[in-house]
């Protein structure tokens, strides 16, 4: 005697499938030397369960149609795509916040600074430097600056080194989330170019060494947002 117990076999005319537990206890598949007759099947439990099966084919046809229609969104003339120019530069004015704890660091990351804002023609008479003791100060400094209404960007620098206590993921974090409310409450875009690192030769290595000057990455930011705001979200 046979009896229905899951869904393998495909039934003519039908995408549910079904496979047989025989007499003997042994599962087979259903083939050719396995007839189902309808008519003279037990009624099926009322717990079991049937699964449709969905053709890929029946899908690929609608993803091509939204993949080419995302696509020819972003080909649309009407649409305007808004972004900042670094070489717009002229009339923009920048404050430039500088921790002075980790000044080893903090020194090399301003002069890749400056160094990129000449390079793209931003006058030193727009440029305004201010020192504050530590990262943690950073914040209350570039929001008093932001609110000013002198600069069209703040650019913050600093340097954060992990130690032996959770002094620095307090100070990491709030030197992050203090750059970032000054950028939301004042208006001006706040740039976060304080380093958080796990021990000095990090930090050197980001401040001119073999990974680059962060400080000078951090400027061409500020002036891509400064142009941004100016020329196109006044």
């Amino acid at each position: 005697m046979t009896s229905f117990v899951s869904t393998d076999c495909i039934l003519p005319n039908h995408q549910s499938r079904l496979r047989f537990v025989h007499h003997d206890g042994q599962d087979r598949p259903c083939g050719s030397g396995n007839i189902l007759h309808l008519h003279n099947a037990p009624k099926a439990p009322s717990s079991l369960s049937f699964s449709h099966s969905v053709r890929v084919s029946e899908i690929k046809p609608q993803l091509a149609v939204q993949s080419k229609g995302r696509s020819s969104l972003l080909q649309t003339a009407a649409v305007r795509h808004l972004t900042g120019s670094v070489t717009r530069t002229h009339g923009l004015r920048f404050a430039v916040v500088v921790a002075r704890f980790n000044e080893i660091v903090t020194k090399p990351l301003l002069e890749g600074a400056l160094s990129t804002f000449k390079n793209y023609s931003v006058q030193d008479e727009d440029i305004d430097v201010v020192w504050v003791p530590g990262s943690f100060e950073i914040g209350v400094v570039a929001a008093r600056l932001g609110k000013s209404g002198k600069y069209h960007a703040i650019l913050c620098i600093g340097a954060v080194v992990r130690g032996d206590t959770t002094h620095y993921d307090a100070v990491a974090n709030s030197a992050a989330s203090g750059v970032l409310s000054a950028g939301l409450n004042s208006g001006v875009p706040c740039i976060f170019g304080v380093l958080t690192c796990d021990n000095m030769d990090q930090a050197l290595n980001r401040a001119g060494g073999k990974s680059g000057n962060k400080g000078a990455e951090a400027a061409l930011t500020a002036i891509e947002m400064a142009s941004l705001f100016e020329h196109h979200l006044k």
